[in-house]
């Protein structure tokens, strides 16, 4: 049998190209390929070299369309026994190739040209091409019988010549058909094929054996008409031969006519095809393979047999009906050809055969049953004990395992290239491969090189033939059916057995062929793959194997195939804090705005989620020269400890460095390692796996592969999942990010001065830090900004903006220290909530109760506007800044907590004084400005005098508890604008009260005293009623007042001491709003009149001193029995507006009777003391004289009252009152008079 049949072979001329004195392999491959492109001589291009000497037999020869058809066979090939049989068996033609440069004798080339030509004793023409001779050559090769020289020259004119020179061999083999024809008719002719009988033949089979001569003169006729290219005149002699074989029962060269006129008919129709003649041509072909079976002979069976030529009969018109509508007509033809294969008594025959049917099997897109067959071919290459027939069989294996899906990783890139595989043929018992690489012969896929065969010593070319006409892609085991690209075609774990059955014996045909490329590869896929359905024992066996054949490879093989261990990317960190990588937009001055995420957090799931991809791949940002990290896991499920000796990031460009490590895994472990590097220029990354070295081997494992495993994993579609094997969690499917690196960036780095930053603060405590920023970077820092985030933002009362502006540039290695201030902010009321609770349970306060959720800095700092190193090119993009988050680790304890706040009144009556207060002046009429006057100056503030006491005197109650472990010391400070200091500046004025201690777990109380605000005059503005007639000033000012109000507020500071450095103020803003809420009006404004009490002499003044106070002042603040004390009253216009009244003084006993009327009287007095009509200016004093006579000593109280006449409506509205006719009563505080005897 031969490889590569078809009907169309019998028309094909076979020529011998050989190589004549020393040619260099590549050389000759070259000049080969020049002859593959002249295998068609189109008969019209022949007719300048073809001379007709005689009459030529073929008369209806197509001079216009017909042609003459090559088959170069390279190498050296013994006749064929059946070539009288077939003539296109025959060699008929022989090319030399000569390489002058390597033959410099040209005689010597002519010599063993001719000698070879011997060898082919049914060549018709002889011709040596003789390549790039020299000068020399030229003149003496010119003498030279059939030696044709072609000078050094270009490609184009070589090839002129080349084809100048098959069109001259065309023709000559026409003229050589002819006289064959003519000499076949002859009646001397002789035609044998071994089947044929040698004994004694009767006189009856020496008649029928003329018979047979004259039919087998006109098949072989009929031969040579095909090979001219003459349809018409072959199928002529093919029906005498026919005629004339049925006579004779001729079965077998009946068959071969009508195998010829089968050709002719196809080559008369110029390869056009309709059902009619593939009707015809499948009628023909069955009766051709019916007359082979018939022409077999019992005798000589197991000597020779037709068995050969039905099958290759068989097999024609399975080629020619080789479709996929037609698959089960071809599948019903193959399957009786492979029945037949049992009987074929040559190997060769067997493995020809093997071959065709597993190439036909996979143009109709059957597979696995062309992986089947190919299987028995590689068999019947390793039942011979050496090492090409070992090659051969391991490069068959290589290509079935594509259909049985475990395939090469290398042969999978082959195909992707490329959509059929070359299976290279040659005969199985006599026969081996002679292999030159051309590249690596790994086993997936054939090496390159060219692949001849051996028969007996001598070398015969074989045209390589197409094991797989189409690409193999999932399919059906026997329906053809090709089905979708899905998950189930990467993952078919019903064929493991068979799988590891290919792997097994890809592995043992490498290690015979001493591959050891190809056995490390099939002992990797084999332990990678199917470990869970391998023993510990064969686990170890297959660790042994990889070892070994790395030691026969050279340091530093790669190969594509990864081993163990699995391995899957784990996290692909982000930016630290410290690193956060920030868009710039240099058109806007706040260049990072939009950029920073949202929320407190560095990183929000909210940041893109108007995004509409959601698979889209996440972008990431490296920076040239600062070193990455990426988290990947690797794991051995294997019954061996694995070490794996180095290990880092794939990375197909050049502009990034990998750091290797090296991994010990144990038996069934997984283990999360750290890979890095450093990214060393600007442009995209991609990462798509790592490069390992283990078992002496460098290969590179693939994120997506092991994905793909995974997800197979989780559908039950593989094995097992080594990560859950190994005891790992389950992970999300991660993919590797869009990764672009930038230009070198600055790097601030923060560390707080003194300390690691963590703090633990009581509520309200201020505390004063230092920020120390240093740049790690090597580009300075131009541009930088602060600001906050997070909550608690409040709590950051200063930050050192100044500071850091001044510093910049800030060039690499710089450092620049920024004060902050903070002050600890309240806890929630969710936590005084549960403080509450807690005791209230467990009468614990609440010590453990903390928060520490504090504020963070965000500092956006950016370097030069164009990167160091780069030519400034328009359009070239922007170095991005930087943010760097420093959160302020904060801890706030609960410290001094509010139980409630009240405010409370006292009366303490007052006593007769010398002296009173400045009154309040007004200089431009300008009541608005008095009353600023009077709240910015210390002195104009109604102060509290212990020694004199007050009416009416209001306090702020506050209850403090002290849950925490310290104690606290409170202290109550006002602070007032002193109007002595020339620049105004704010000074704090802590009056004299001693400071309250509050112990662990106690409570206590704190007084504040709100006379301190008591506005002196009472003005129209101050009340704005409800009417629609309220104008826009009236709101302004009541706003105005309500500010004042709140500034007031603001200097009460309550502050607090625990220790020696911790400090902090108390926020009792609320407390004292919610408290004041309903006597605010009370508190801040005054009453429209204030009477007041003091002793005076005849002719003395409010600010002179007499002698009788020289005199009482002997007696401590009393008066005298028996003497007339002169007193006067004075009573104050606190008002914009003139008050008209009735004053009436009294004096009671401590009894509280009225001691100056009655006949009881104890107190005599002069002057007037009821209805004193008086009237007061604005702002001004009135005062009323009158003197007392005490007769016994004692304790005495005056009082001062006054009904005021025509009550204004300012007046009415601080006393609450709408009524016209209500009378407006005031009241005085009282005042005590101490009576003494007289000594």
């Amino acid at each position: 049998m031969e490889p590569d049949v078809s009907i169309e072979s019998l028309s094909t001329i076979r020529i011998a190209v050989v190589p004549t004195g020393e040619v260099p392999h590549a050389l000759l491959r070259n000049y080969h390929s020049m002859l593959l492109r002249h295998h068609t001589i189109p008969l019209s291009a022949i007719s300048s070299f073809y001379s007709e000497h005689q009459k030529s037999p073929f008369t209806h020869q197509p001079w216009e369309s017909g042609s003459l058809r090559f088959k170069f066979i390279l190498g050296d090939a013994p006749a064929s026994p059946w070539e009288d049989f077939q003539s296109n068996r025959k060699i008929l033609a022989v090319i030399g190739i000569c390489h002058c440069p390597s033959s410099p004798d040209l005689d010597s080339v002519v010599e063993k040209f001719n000698a070879t030509c011997k060898g082919y004793a049914s060549s018709l023409v002889q011709r040596c091409f003789a390549f790039c001779p020299d000068d020399s050559q030229l003149e003496s090769g010119r003498k030279a019988d059939n030696l044709i020289l072609f000078p050094p020259a270009d490609s184009q004119t070589q090839e002129f010549h080349l084809q100048t020179m098959m069109q001259d061999i065309a023709a000559s083999l026409l003229m050589e058909f002819e006289k064959s024809v003519l000499k076949a008719e002859s009646a001397g002719t002789i035609l044998k094929t071994p089947l044929d009988s040698q004994t004694s033949l009767s006189s009856e089979e020496v008649i029928k054996s003329k018979k047979r001569r004259l039919a087998r003169a006109q098949k072989t006729i009929g031969d040579y008409c095909l090979l001219a290219g003459s349809p018409v005149d072959a199928n002529a002699h093919y029906n005498t031969a026919l005629e004339l074989a049925r006579l004779t029962a001729d079965f077998f060269w009946y068959a071969g006519a009508l195998e010829g006129s089968v050709c002719a008919l196809l080559m008369d129709r110029l390869g056009q095809k309709d059902p009619v003649l593939e009707e015809e041509v499948r009628y023909r072909y069955n009766s051709v393979i019916m007359h082979y079976r018939k022409s077999f002979i019992p005798d000589i069976s197991q000597r020779v047999s037709p068995l050969s030529f039905e099958l290759e009969a068989t097999l024609k018109l399975a080629r020619f009906l080789c479709r996929r509508e037609l698959a089960k007509e071809v599948v019903e033809l193959l399957t009786n050809a492979a029945d037949g294969a049992k009987s074929l008594i040559d190997a060769s025959d067997r493995l020809i055969l093997y071959v065709e049917i597993a190439r036909l099997y996979g143009t109709i897109g059957y597979q696995r049953k062309a992986a089947f067959f190919s299987r028995e071919i590689a068999q019947l290459y390793l039942q011979q004990e050496n090492r090409l027939a070992a090659v051969s069989g391991l490069q068959v294996l290589a290509m079935t395992t594509k259909a049985y899906r475990v395939q090469s990783r290398a042969s999978m890139s082959k195909d992707s290239s490329s959509k059929c595989s070359l299976f290279p043929l040659s005969p199985c018992c006599r026969v081996g491969f002679v292999l030159n690489h051309g590249g690596d012969g790994g086993v997936g896929g054939c090496g390159r090189g060219e692949m001849v065969m051996v028969y007996g010593g001598s070398m015969r070319s074989s045209k390589s033939v197409v094991l797989y006409g189409h690409e193999i892609g999932p399919s059906g085991a026997d329906v053809g059916k090709t089905h979708h690209q899905s998950i189930l075609s990467l993952f078919e774990f019903q064929w493991s057995t068979i799988q590891m059955v290919v792997l097994r014996e890809i592995l043992l045909s490498a290690v015979r062929a001493g591959d050891p490329l190809a056995a490390w590869s099939a002992a990797a896929r084999l332990l990678r793959s199917y470990y869970p359905l391998i023993t510990p024992a064969g686990q170890n066996g297959l660790a042994s194997t990889l070892e070994s054949s790395a030691e026969k490879l050279p340091a530093g093989t790669r190969c594509a195939d990864p081993a163990l261990p699995f391995m899957r990317l784990y996290s692909f960190p982000l930016h630290p804090s410290q690193k956060n990588i920030i868009k710039r937009n240099q058109d806007r001055e706040d260049w990072w705005a939009g950029s920073a995420p949202s929320g407190p957090f560095i990183y929000t799931p909210f940041s893109k989620g108007d995004s509409k991809d959601t698979n889209s791949k996440q972008d990431l940002v490296w920076v040239v020269g600062e070193p990455v990290q990426v988290l990947v896991e690797l794991a051995n499920p294997c019954g061996f400890d694995l070490r794996v000796d180095s290990i880092y990031l794939s990375v197909h460009s050049e502009n990034f460095d990998a750091f290797p490590v090296s991994v010990y895994l144990p038996t069934n472990s997984s283990k999360v390692i750290t890979l890095s590097g450093i990214p060393i220029s600007v442009g995209p990354l991609t990462i798509p796996g790592c490069i390992v070295h283990s078992f002496g081997v460098i290969t590179e494992h693939l994120f997506k592969d092991v994905d793909n495993l995974l997800i197979g994993a989780t559908q039950g579609l593989v094995l097992s999942d080594p990560f859950r094997s190994c005891g790992s969690v389950k992970l999300k499917n991660l993919s590797v990010p869009n990764i672009s690196v930038v230009p070198p960036l600055p790097l601030l780095v923060s560390n707080v001065v003194g300390g690691d930053g963590a703090m633990i603060l009581y509520e309200g405590e201020i505390r004063d830090l230092w920020i120390r920023l240093a740049n790690a970077g090597t580009v300075p820092v131009e541009q930088a900004h602060i600001s906050l985030s997070g909550k608690n933002q409040d709590s950051i009362i200063l930050i050192g903006h100044e500071i850091l502006q001044a510093a910049l540039p800030l060039k690499p290695g710089a450092e620049v220290t920024i004060p902050v201030s903070l002050k600890a902010w309240k806890l929630g009321l969710v936590n005084l909530d549960v403080t509450s609770a807690s005791k209230n349970v467990s009468g614990n306060m609440g010590r453990n109760l903390k928060d520490g959720k504090g504020p963070t800095l965000v500092i956006h700092y950016a370097g030069p506007l164009e990167s160091s190193g780069d030519d400034p090119t328009i359009g070239q993009p922007i170095p991005p800044g930087r943010r760097l988050v420093v959160p302020l680790q904060i801890c706030v304890l609960q410290g001094l907590s509010f139980v409630k706040a009240r405010l409370l009144s006292m009366e303490i009556p007052e006593h007769v004084g010398k002296t009173l207060p400045k009154p309040v002046s007004i200089t431009n009429g300008s009541t608005r400005d008095a009353i600023n006057d009077s709240m910015n100056n210390k002195n104009g503030l109604m102060k509290i005098d212990p020694l004199r006491g007050n009416w009416g005197l209001r306090f702020l109650e506050l209850e403090l508890s002290n849950p925490t472990d310290v104690v606290f010391e409170i202290s109550v400070s006002i602070q007032l604008e002193d109007s002595s200091n020339e620049n105004n500046h704010l000074a704090d004025v802590e009056y004299s009260y001693p400071r309250t201690r509050i112990d662990r777990e106690y409570s206590a109380r704190v007084l504040i005293p709100l006379e301190h605000f008591k506005l002196p005059i009472l003005d129209g503005s101050f009340f704005i009623d409800g009417s629609t007639n309220s104008n826009f000033s009236e709101k302004s000012t009541k706003a105005e007042l309500n500010a004042s109000i709140k500034n007031l507020i603001s200097r009460i500071k309550v502050c607090w001491q625990s220790g020696r450095n911790s400090s902090g103020e108390l926020n009792i803003k609320d407390a004292v709003q919610a408290a004041l809420q309903t006597s605010v009006m009370d508190v801040l404004l005054p009453d429209p009149l204030t009477f007041s009490f003091r002793l005076v002499t005849n002719g003395s003044d409010h600010t002179g001193k007499s002698d009788s106070l020289v005199k009482y002042s002997e007696y401590k603040g009393s008066v005298p029995t028996h003497e007339m004390i002169p007193m006067e009253v004075l009573i104050r216009n606190n008002t914009m507006e003139k008050i008209k009244l009735s004053l009436s003084i009294s004096c009671r006993d401590v009894a509280g009777e009225n001691c100056a009327e009655g006949s009881k009287a104890t107190v005599l007095w002069s002057g007037v003391l009821s209805g004193i009509t008086i009237e007061v200016a604005p702002l001004q004093e009135s005062k009323h004289c009158f003197s007392l006579y005490f007769l016994i000593p004692g304790e005495y109280t005056l009082l001062a009252a006054s009904i005021i006449d025509d009550a204004t409506d300012i007046l009415r509205a601080r006393a609450r009152t709408n009524s016209p006719e209500e009378p407006i009563f005031c009241r005085g505080p009282p005042f005590h008079v101490r009576a003494i005897g007289a000594a």
